[in-house]
């Protein structure tokens, strides 16, 4: 299925959608090239047009700091469905359900779609991350509802395993997000102390 089809399923009609993806023979690297990758890109590449314009409306700086602050967001997106979809392989027999890899990676990968649309919002700083989180949280409904088709948990299982599977997320997005700010922080730090601004 076109990703723009695909994308469109998953985000107005999951529930009927998830079985679809089930069913697909799928190749993990056809599954990274022709969907993550692409939406992933979406939030890092709306979040540094709109960080450029915030930097340029408030701070008159920081634009190295967006540029690598977008560049580890994307690389943390695409590690994050590799790592989550690796545990929730590994979980999977734990709550009754099948250990299948290529249907992990396909049930994170997808139920991300959501979130990673919501990103173009972020082109507007401020309001655009209250409306990507909105888009986030409708993926972790989305992941849900996706757990008993793709990893045959059984439907009393699904909720424990999804919340299992989210706190992993949980945590692999704050490592994101402190090693992000670390970076971003010191190279503008180093800006200011270049620009004359701080004193080091």
């Amino acid at each position: 299925m076109a990703l723009v089809d695909r994308a469109r399923a998953m985000i107005v009609s999951p529930a009927r959608e998830w079985p679809v993806v089930a069913m697909e023979p799928t190749p993990i690297g056809t599954l990274f090239t022709s969907y993550i990758i692409p939406l992933a890109a979406i939030p890092a590449i709306c979040g540094l047009v709109g960080g450029v314009v915030l930097s340029a409306l408030f701070l008159h700086n920081g634009l190295i700091g967006a540029i690598v602050g977008a560049i580890i967001q994307f690389v943390f997106a695409i590690l994050g469905v590799a790592i989550i979809g690796l545990v929730a392989e590994a979980l999977a027999p734990s709550f009754d359900g099948t250990k299948d890899r290529a249907q992990a990676f396909k049930w994170i990968g997808y139920a991300y779609t959501a979130a990673w649309v919501a990103g173009i919002a972020l082109l507007v700083p401020v309001l655009g991350s209250i409306l990507a989180l909105v888009g986030g949280l409708y993926s972790l409904y989305v992941l849900y509802l996706g757990a008993q088709p793709m990893m045959n948990i059984p439907q009393p299982k699904a909720l424990g395993f999804t919340v299992v599977v989210i706190i992993v997320a949980v945590v692999i997005n704050f490592i994101a997000v402190g090693v992000t700010l670390g970076i971003v922080g010191a190279l503008t730090a180093g800006a200011l102390v270049a620009g004359g601004a701080l004193h080091p």
